[in-house]
């Protein structure tokens, strides 16, 4: 037989010029961990496995882990967990977004070593499930997808609160003047009562909701909270799952079509979801030879309204989407103008998907309807114009609709540090109307922080000024809100014209003409360029690796040589 129609434990052999050797020593081997040919004739499933001390969103994934294992036993496979890098936003340095594709490598690369005929991706955190997409598209084994689920919500004197939407609102709270340091730590102690992604629409919960649209999840996959028997029921079916598509498969590729990309579009304008998301879908959808860009937002944010009352955009959490009916609830509110026909993991089309799903009932309010939607088209809006050329965007439902039109003075930082150095100096002279502006925070620059939403400066929040208009090539948490312009592209360090603004520039911001422009004549800003200088490269490892070949914001931040060819 040739070695690659191989299948099962005997897939992925070793290379020592001999694959009858090569079968003879790795059963050899297994045969140390008491596997005996019963078990080495069952289809193999890998368990990928992204727990860490380091990582609270991923604490409860030893129990995922064996739930998983249980779900392919019982349907007759044999589970084989392995390990890959393990993201966590909190405690990762510059920014877990510089390690997405690092992780998208890996669990690629551990996907085709190995011998598995189907794949299950555990993740939870908001740039592990990117990365694992990315991976499971370019791998293209049979995968299934389960996310550890977020945190269940805490209480402060009688107010309900949560990570991480809650963790900036006190901290602006406390940046006013409006808390005390005391009341802040108490607050900090009951904002991650459990461990999970954080408990809002942010970019965690966002790709949760989009994987299980696109198909790679099972349905009511997405809501469930962490440790609950709803999720874990959830990753022991997901384990079966495995095992039917080792017997019969149905690879990402199958699933990853423009449709499917059509249909997560609008479902990320009715979640009001984050900024992020559209960086990872445009990098997921390259991956699978499907191009996807900025316009394909607009068109989607142009017809979708806001439907979910979650926070950011809404006042709610994700335990409350979860009780509402969750994510297959949502579909079916947008059936009507859902391709009907992408498949899922299961061979079922969205059709398929809703024939038994109830529409939310009126006893809820979390999930809305078409007829009566929670806010307008728009929730996110993509933006043009002389500061982002290739394009930038700013989530609307969670901004001041009072700035949607707005022009004033630039003061510019130079980095984050230079913000976080300068931003709180009565020297720096920021006023309400300024227009805060962060380079070199793009993926060339930093790694694409979670830095575009620079807090108010210290003077400003005391005096009441809650929000400002702010715009950057930077990032941010999709916990997070305000009036900011995110991603320009091109970046800074790659010469794009964030670089050439100087203090006092009049920037002008039009949501309704969708453009962020500087002020300044072409003549100008030519004149400008010439003195431009790209910033110096990192001289070794993943850094320099990183900073030679990723991409734009605009074109999914991956790595020049990981998107799909023609080969």
């Amino acid at each position: 037989m040739n070695s690659e129609e191989l299948t099962g434990i005997d897939s992925n052999l070793t290379t020592y010029g001999d694959p009858y050797f090569s079968r003879f020593i790795r059963r050899a081997f297994l045969a140390s961990q008491g596997f005996d040919k019963e078990d080495l004739e069952r289809p193999i499933i890998g368990i990928a496995d992204t727990s860490s001390d380091y990582n609270t969103c991923h604490a409860n994934m030893p129990q995922m882990v064996e739930a998983a294992k249980r779900g392919v036993l019982e349907a007759g496979g044999l589970p084989l967990v392995f390990p890959t890098i393990s993201l966590n936003e909190i405690l990762f340095h510059p920014t877990t977004m510089f390690y997405r594709n690092l992780l998208a490598m890996d669990t690629e690369e551990m996907i085709r070593a190995q011998p598995m005929d189907a794949v299950i991706l555990l993740g939870g955190c908001d740039k592990t499930v990117p990365a694992q997409l990315m991976a499971a598209a370019s791998a293209n084994v049979p995968a299934v997808f389960c996310v550890t689920g977020a945190m269940r919500t805490g209480d402060w004197r009688g107010n309900r609160v949560g990570a991480c939407t809650d963790c900036r609102r006190y901290y602006t709270s406390f940046r006013g003047g409006e808390i005390s340091e005391p009341e802040l730590e108490e607050v900090q102690q009951v904002l991650c009562s459990t461990p999970g992604t954080c408990m809002v629409m942010g970019s965690a919960s966002t790709i949760a909701c989009l994987t299980e649209t696109l198909g790679l999840m099972l349905p009511g996959g997405a809501s469930p909270t962490s440790g609950s028997g709803d999720r874990l029921r959830n990753v022991v079916a997901s384990g079966r799952t495995a095992v039917e598509l080792a017997h019969n498969p149905i690879r990402p590729r199958d699933i990853l079509t423009r449709p499917a990309f059509d249909n997560a579009l609008k479902v990320l304008v009715a979640l009001g979801g984050s900024t992020n998301a559209i960086v990872h879908l445009m990098a997921i959808a390259r991956r699978a030879g499907v191009s996807l860009t900025m316009d394909d937002l607009q068109t989607a944010s142009d017809t979708i309204p806001l439907l979910v009352d979650c926070k950011p955009s809404g006042s709610v959490y994700m335990e409350d989407f979860h009780a509402g009916g969750g994510l297959p609830a949502l579909l079916k509110v947008l059936e009507p103008v859902l391709d009907p026909t992408p498949i899922n993991i299961q061979g079922q089309s969205v059709s398929e998907r809703l024939n038994n799903v109830r529409p939310p009932g009126d006893w809820q309010t979390v999930i809305r309807t078409m007829e009566a939607p929670l806010g307008p088209t728009g929730s996110l809006t993509t933006l043009t114009g002389s500061l982002a050329p290739d394009g930038a965007i700013i989530k609307t439902s969670a901004a001041s609709p009072e700035l949607f039109e707005h022009e004033g003075p630039a003061i510019v930082f130079d980095s984050p540090e230079d913000a976080a150095k300068r931003l709180d100096d009565p020297s720096t002279g920021i006023t309400a109307d300024h227009v805060m502006v962060l380079r070199n925070a793009g993926p060339i620059g930093a790694g694409m922080p979670e830095a575009g939403s620079l807090p108010i400066p210290t003077g400003l929040a005391l005096k009441g000024v809650k929000d400002m208009v702010r715009v950057s090539d930077a990032r941010m948490s999709g916990t997070a809100y305000g009036t900011v312009v995110l991603h320009c592209a091109p970046e800074a360090a790659a010469g794009g014209p964030l670089a050439l603004v100087r203090d006092g520039d009049l920037i002008r911001l039009s949501v309704s003409e969708r453009r962020i422009d500087v002020i300044v004549s072409d003549e100008e800003l030519a004149k400008r360029r010439e003195g431009f200088v790209a910033p110096k490269l990192p001289n070794r490892g993943w850094a320099r690796l990183y900073a030679e070949h990723v991409l734009q914001a605009n074109e999914g931040a991956d790595m020049d040589f990981l998107i799909a060819s023609d080969e």
